[in-house]
């Protein structure tokens, strides 16, 4: 059977599960798309045998009532899929970076300005890779996918105590549904600040990975992953092929696989604003991160 007849049978296979899938609450329903997959580059995704691939994921502030989205949290993620490996790259969203036909600003602000595309170039030269695909979702976005998955088992890292966020948690392993796991992810008012509250979100990613990971065992799962995910999300420039490549990659990385860094950071000041700076080892870590996505010396 030819390749195309085959990329046939998978998107009508896809469209099946697609509509089989249960919908989503009224409520949700009823609100447009909380998730934005789009293709940021103009080549065509085909991966390269033993070739990584890097992608952009942003959790913004968009929420009813407030207008003029930032990153919340960003997170650029490269898959190695020959070496069945993903590394996720934590970069705080006060780092100062160049903003492409801006100038220098807080790196969050390239959302604010020119969306996925700015905020994803922004990022991919800092770090100094390419990026295919940006995807980011607000607060009603995240809550969802979180609650079609069952929630999340969470290694809390030390006592949380935080009642205005709804982060009150002992360290070890959490249950979290999705309101205590976006309370997780937004809390900062921990040792370490936004630092640290940009290392959980890491970690709340690795956790879901890895929990995809182990409840997929076959193409019909990944399918049905993908249809969970497009019922939140709006694909710009992306086709449902590319999503099921996406899929497939992410649902064949073993736990092990799977590594969550955080970016050195040096906070300063510039001008009036608090802002943070790639610190000492910062570049060692860009050069080992960019050239196969692989963690060698880290």
């Amino acid at each position: 059977m030819s390749r195309s007849w085959l990329r046939r049978l998978v998107l009508v296979a896809l469209a099946g599960v697609v509509a089989s899938v249960p919908p989503a609450s009224a409520a949700r329903a009823s609100k447009p798309a909380a998730i934005v997959i789009q293709k940021v580059d103009e080549a065509k995704f085909e991966p390269a045998p033993g070739e990584p691939f890097f992608l952009l994921l942003l959790g913004n502030d968009g929420r009813a009532g407030v207008s003029g989205q930032r990153g919340d949290g960003i997170h650029l993620v490269g898959v190695n899929p020959s070496a069945g490996t993903a590394t996720i790259l934590n970069i705080p969203r006060d780092t100062w970076a160049d903003v492409p036909g801006r100038g220098y600003g807080k790196i969050n602000s390239a959302f604010q300005f020119g969306g996925l595309r700015l905020q994803a170039e922004t990022v991919g030269r800092l770090v100094g890779v390419p990026v295919t695909f940006g995807i980011t979702t607000d607060f009603d976005g995240f809550q969802g996918l979180v609650e079609d998955m069952g929630g999340l088992e969470v290694n809390v890292p030390f006592d949380m105590n935080d009642r205005n966020s709804g982060a009150v948690y002992p360290a070890g392993p959490i249950h979290m549904d999705a309101h205590y796991a976006l309370a997780f992810a937004r809390n900062r008012y921990i040792p370490g600040g936004d630092l640290a509250r940009t290392e959980h979100q890491g970690i709340l990613l690795q956790t879901a990975l890895t929990k995809v990971r182990a409840e997929t065992n076959g193409p019909l799962d990944t399918m049905r992953m993908v249809a969970i995910l497009a019922r939140h999300t709006s694909l710009h420039d992306v086709s449902l092929a590319d999503l099921y490549t996406l899929a497939r990659y992410a649902t064949g990385l073993p736990a092990e696989g799977i590594r969550n860094i955080t970016m050195p950071s040096t906070i300063t000041t510039i001008g009036r604003a608090s802002v943070v700076l790639p610190g000492p080892g910062s570049a060692e870590l860009f050069a080992d991160f960019a050239d196969d996505a692989v963690l060698q010396a880290h």
